[in-house]
């Protein structure tokens, strides 16, 4: 059986199940494992962790802690009742109408951060103008419809990550300040911070950055240094405003004063930085790394809304959620009636049901003709249809992406 613990009723000869909490906030390559040394129990306590999933059937027991079933059901509740607040304001163009020129958007920001990466690793000086051209392009098109790029962000591969995880963070800063209706100065410096909140790693060997193993305390060290060798490299760059400054040294911070470089207690940590730390966490553990399987987007955001107790700004969370859905843009769901689609937009006053576009049947396992289902107002198919769940696309063996924007 799998129970929630807290760190205190930790103790050796438990089995570890998850250490609740996204990576870099731990030294392990892994989160799953026999407790049996003193130091690793040490480390988890250092790493500010407050709750463990451990697994009963493999370790010691604590009576009286919570099933993992009990916790998710109350998550679930809580989950449900943010979804039913009213979402953001419709977009002026659906994802499909909006996907062709998103992708050129999000090409040009790849080759910006690109260069800007190799910039800072050689030395150079970073041509900010350029980032903040491709600022401009990302606040326009995320103003005409903020699903069609997120719906593209979860498009890496391991050689291209770290470039492509700072165009994910600096467009859902982008869409975060919009929706939260920041000044649009404010909205263009929270993005310019969020492409350039990473840079610091480029000063990390890549043989750390990348290693697939454990790392040892020394490698997790040099990798916790990113923030403020990414902030020193700006620092001398010149040119660079305060706020994406402030985002790329803080955006390891975490509220209950646990995060880095300084440990920053949660009223001393400025709120752009504050939703920086949801949207990386929220990109980090919804990607494929070499030493882990990205979660889906759905599992991800029940995560950030379980962590936000100790980690994030909890309404900040919650105002996230709202803005990329329970189920975002690009989303792999099953529907009651036996079919699959990929969500193609959120409709205004239900999170919980979206626009889809089905394409396939899991009765039958095999392909249907496009239809464009907007499940609240859905009838038909012996009632009105609902999502059952959301689906991981290997699965199937269907790529939804293809889906997104073809004719019904």
């Amino acid at each position: 059986m799998i129970k929630l613990i807290t760190a205190e009723q930790l103790k050796l000869g438990m089995y570890l199940h998850d250490l609740n909490c996204d990576w870099m906030s731990h030294p392990f390559v892994r989160s799953k494992f026999l407790l049996s040394d003193a130091l690793d129990l040490s480390k988890i306590r250092t790493a500010g962790i407050k709750e463990i999933y451990i697994d009963t059937s493999k370790g010691f027991d604590v009576a009286d802690a919570p099933t993992a079933e009990e916790v998710q059901k109350k998550i679930d509740a809580d989950m449900l009742r943010v979804a039913a607040s009213k979402p953001e304001a419709p977009p002026r163009r659906s994802v499909a109408e909006e996907l062709a020129q998103a992708r050129k958007i999000h090409e040009q920001t790849g080759r910006v951060v690109r260069g800007v990466m190799q910039d800072v690793r050689l030395g150079r000086a970073i041509q900010i103008a350029d980032v903040e051209s491709v600022v401009e392009d990302i606040t326009e098109s995320v103003a005409r419809s903020s699903g069609a790029l997120i719906s593209l962000l979860r498009l890496k591969d391991a050689d291209n990550y770290t470039f492509l995880h700072c165009v994910a963070v600096g467009t859902m800063m982008v869409t975060f300040g919009r929706a939260l209706g920041m000044d649009p100065e404010l909205v263009r410096e929270a993005g310019v911070g969020g492409l350039l909140h990473d840079v610091g790693k480029m000063k990390v060997p890549d043989s750390v950055l990348n290693k697939p193993g454990r790392l040892s305390d020394d490698e997790f060290e040099i990798i916790r240094r990113h923030p403020s060798d990414g902030h020193a490299a700006l620092i001398a760059n010149g040119g660079i405003g305060d706020i994406p400054l402030d985002v790329t040294l803080h955006h390891h911070e975490r509220m209950d004063g646990t995060g880095y470089p300084d440990k920053l207690p949660g009223a001393e940590i400025t709120q752009l930085s504050r939703m920086a730390a949801i949207v990386d966490v929220y990109d980090a553990i919804t990607s494929d790394r070499c030493y882990h399987k990205g979660m889906a987007p759905t599992d991800a955001l029940r995560k950030m809304f379980e962590w936000s107790k100790f980690h994030f700004d909890e309404p900040l969370v919650h105002h996230f959620m709202r803005i990329i859905g329970i189920y975002p843009v690009g989303t792999l769901v099953r529907l009651e009636s036996g079919r699959l689609g990929v969500v193609i937009d959120q409709t205004e006053g239900n999170l919980l049901a979206p626009k889809v576009r089905v394409f396939f049947s899991a009765k039958q396992n095999g392909y249907l003709k496009p239809e464009i289902v907007d499940l609240s107002r859905s009838m038909g198919h012996g009632g009105a249809d609902r999502i059952a769940s959301h689906e991981l696309p290997e699965k199937w063996g269907v790529d939804p992406m293809r889906f997104l924007d073809v004719p019904a």
